[in-house]
């Protein structure tokens, strides 16, 4: 076992890790972040989404012991300090951007890269971006409806994908 040391959501955590454990283990397991949603534990299906260092990563692809030092940001870190959703949560919820809920972790974390990389995008560059993260109940249309209202633009104009 190894001591993994980092910061989440911007509070300093500690745990202990077999070098074996995943970094979505880690959080969920050792350190109760359960927001991070494991789907499918090969890299597939997005719902493991979390930012390292600032960069979107699967995190059932790392290892928590290849992280030590690094600041993690999960989906209970998107939330505004009083508690409140942030404002892609919101865009989430207000655009029925969700259904059963268990991709949204991950779409949220995937689309808050998305935004802080690209604060405009297109429809088609939301559709691109998060065509790693794969949701069984929405069809994507709402999804995109509310990453182009977190962006700040006309989410009417979001179109079904033919």
């Amino acid at each position: 076992m190894t001591k993994v040391t980092l910061t989440v959501n911007g509070r300093s955590m500690s745990g202990q890790a077999e070098g074996r454990t995943l970094l979505s283990s880690f959080l969920r397991e050792e350190l109760g972040l359960t927001g991070t949603h494991v789907g499918c534990d090969t890299s597939q299906c997005g719902a493991c989404v979390v930012h390292v260092d600032g960069q979107a990563v699967k995190s059932c692809t790392v290892l928590a012991q290849d992280v030590d030092g690094a600041s993690v940001t999960t989906i209970e870190g998107m939330a505004n300090a009083d508690g409140s959703l942030g404002t892609i949560q919101q865009a989430f919820q207000d655009h029925h951007g969700l259904q059963c809920g268990f991709c949204t972790p991950g779409m949220v974390m995937a689309s808050a890269a998305l935004l802080a990389e690209n604060p405009k995008p297109t429809e088609a560059e939301v559709r691109h971006y998060l065509e790693g993260n794969i949701c069984r109940c929405t069809g994507y249309h709402n999804i995109v409806k509310a990453v182009m209202a977190a962006s700040g633009q006309d989410a009417g104009g979001a179109v079904a994908a033919e």
